[in-house]
C-alpha cells in the first residue's frame, strides 16, 4: 500500500530507530553509570535503587495521558515533545549536586518514558498486520543496542575523555533537544486505520477518534487481561537486570570494566537479534495461526527462564560456561517483545490503539517500576544474585501461566476485530 500522505517508510522507520536507540543510551546509561553515581553521593544500594524506581512510577502516571493525547492528536508532533522532554529533563539530573534533588531530577526523566505508544500506534498505520511484527522488532534492536551504546559510552568513551557521569548524561541529552527537530520535520502523521485490510483504498477511512465506547469494547476482551498479567511480571526480570546486573558482574563475578565490556558486547548484540528473530518468527507463525505470536512468545519465556538459571548457577571462575548460558539467554529473553505490541494491535481498533497499549505499560509498570527497589532491598539483605535469580524465574513462570490463558481466548477477539474494520469499510 502506498502512503501518498506520510512520509516514506524507510525514513520514518529510520528517525524512529534512532531516536528509541538514543533514548535508551540515555536511559540505561544509569546501569553502568551507577557505581560512580553511588560513590559520588555515598548512597547504598537500597537509595539507588529508589533513584531507579523514581523514574520508573513517573513513566507509569504518564502512560494513560500520552496514550489519550496519542489518540486525539498528531503523534509525531507529540513524539517530538518526548523527545524534548528527554533532552531537558536529562539535562536537570546531571547538574543537581546532591542526592535528594538528583532523584527528583532523574525521577522526571521518566515524563517521556511513556511515549512509546504513539511511536508503535503510528507504525501501525503505515504497516500491514502480516509485517508489524519484524518492524517492531527491527525497532526494538534499538533498545539492546541503546544498552551497549550506553555501556562503551560510560565504561570506554567516558574515561578515554575523563568525562564525569555528569558529562556524559549533559551530552546524551543534547542528543534528545537535537532529535526533537528530526521527528518534528522528517516524521507526517497518517490518518488511523490505513493499513488495515479492510479499509484500504477508503479514504475516510481514518475520521474515526478516540471514543469511550471504543477503550471500553477494547477493555472487555479476555486476551487484553492475560496480556496485562503477563506484562505486570514480564518487565520485572527486564529492570532489574537492565538496572542492577553490571553491579553483579563487578561486585560479585569478579569483572573489572573491560571485562564486563567483553561480556557484555556479544550478549547484548544476540539479544539485539533476538528481538527481530522474534517479531519475523511471530509473523511467520500469525499467518498460520492466530496464535503464532503467542507461542513463539512462550518459547521466549521458557527458555530464557532455564539458561538464566544456569547461567546463574556457574562457579564464578567458570566465566566460559557462563559466557555461553548468558548468550542462550540473550537468544529467547527478547522473543515475545515484538509479538504482545503486534498482539495488542490485532485485537484493538486503531482510534484507541494507543491508549490500549498505554493501559498495558501503566499496569506493567505498577509492579515492575519496584523491582529495582525491591533488587536493592534483597541485595541488601543478602546479594544480587539472589534477587536477579527469583526476581527473574519468578515472573517468567508467571508468564507462562498468562501465556497460556491467552493461547483460549486470542482466536476469537482477533476475529472480532476484523469484524468490525469490515463492517466499518461497508459504512464508510
Amino acid at each position: 500500500m502506498s502512503h501518498t500522505k506520510g512520509s516514506p517508510r524507510f525514513l520514518v522507520v529510520l528517525i524512529f530507530f534512532l531516536f528509541m536507540f538514543l533514548h535508551q543510551v540515555d536511559k540505561l546509561l544509569v546501569g553502568p553509570l551507577t557505581p560512580q553515581i553511588m560513590e559520588d553521593f555515598q548512597i547504598t544500594k537500597t537509595q539507588m535503587g529508589a533513584v531507579l524506581t523514581g523514574a520508573l512510577l513517573v513513566g507509569t502516571v504518564f502512560y494513560p495521558l500520552w496514550g489519550y493525547l496519542y489518540d486525539r492528536y498528531s503523534r509525531s508532533k507529540l513524539l517530538s515533545l518526548a523527545s524534548l522532554i528527554w533532552g531537558s529533563t536529562t539535562w536537570l539530573s546531571a547538574v543537581v549536586r546532591s542526592y535528594v534533588p538528583f532523584m527528583l531530577t532523574r525521577a522526571s526523566t521518566g515524563i517521556d518514558d511513556s511515549a512509546y505508544p504513539g511511536l508503535y500506534s503510528l507504525i501501525a498505520d503505515y504497516f500491514k498486520p502480516t509485517d508489524r511484527g519484524r518492524v517492531y522488532g527491527l525497532l526494538q534492536l534499538a533498545q539492546p543496542l541503546g544498552y551497549l551504546g550506553g555501556m562503551v559510552l560510560a565504561l570506554m568513551v567516558a574515561p578515554m575523555l575523563q568525562w564525569e557521569w555528569r558529562t556524559v548524561f549533559l551530552a546524551t541529552g543534547a542528543l534528545g533537544v537535537a532529535l526533537a527537530g528530526f521527528i518534528f520535520v522528517g516524521v507526517k502523521d497518517l490518518p488511523r486505520g490505513e493499513s488495515e485490510p479492510e479499509l484500504e483504498g477508503i479514504s475516510d477511512s481514518g475520521k474515526y477518534k478516540f471514543s469511550k465506547e471504543a477503550f471500553v469494547d477494547v477493555m472487555k476482551k479476555p486476551t487484553m487481561w492475560f496480556v496485562f498479567l503477563q506484562g505486570f511480571a514480564g518487565v520485572f526480570p527486564w529492570n532489574v537486570i537492565t538496572y542492577w546486573f553490571f553491579t553483579y558482574l563487578a561486585t560479585e563475578r569478579g569483572y573489572d570494566e573491560n571485562g564486563v565490556l567483553m561480556l557484555m558486547a556479544p550478549v547484548i548484540l544476540i539479544l539485539s537479534g533476538g528481538y527481530f528473530l522474534g517479531g519475523f518468527l511471530g509473523d511467520l507463525a500469525f499467518k498460520i495461526t492466530h496464535k503464532g505470536r503467542i507461542l513463539v512468545s512462550i518459547a521466549g519465556v521458557l527458555f530464557g527462564a532455564i539458561f538464566l538459571f544456569l547461567a546463574l548457577g556457574t562457579p564464578i571462575e567458570d566465566k566460559n560456561t557462563f559466557f555461553m548460558y548468558m548468550c542462550l539467554t540473550a537468544i529467547f529473553m527478547p522473543l515475545s517483545s515484538p509479538n504482545v505490541v503486534s498482539t495488542v494491535f490485532d485485537i484493538t481498533l486503531p482510534e484507541v490503539r494507543s491508549t490500549a497499549q498505554s493501559v498495558e505499560y501503566f499496569i506493567e509498570n505498577i509492579g515492575a517500576a519496584a523491582a529495582p527497589l525491591i533488587a536493592g532491598i534483597i541485595a541488601d539483605a543478602s546479594n544480587l544474585h539472589t534477587a536477579i535469580l527469583w526476581i527473574c524465574i519468578s515472573a517468567w513462570a508467571l508468564c507462562f501461566v498468562f501465556y497460556l490463558f491467552v493461547l483460549a481466548v486470542i482466536d476469537k477477539d482477533i476475529l472480532s476485530l476484523r469484524s468490525t474494520l469490515a463492517a466499518r469499510a461497508k459504512s464508510l
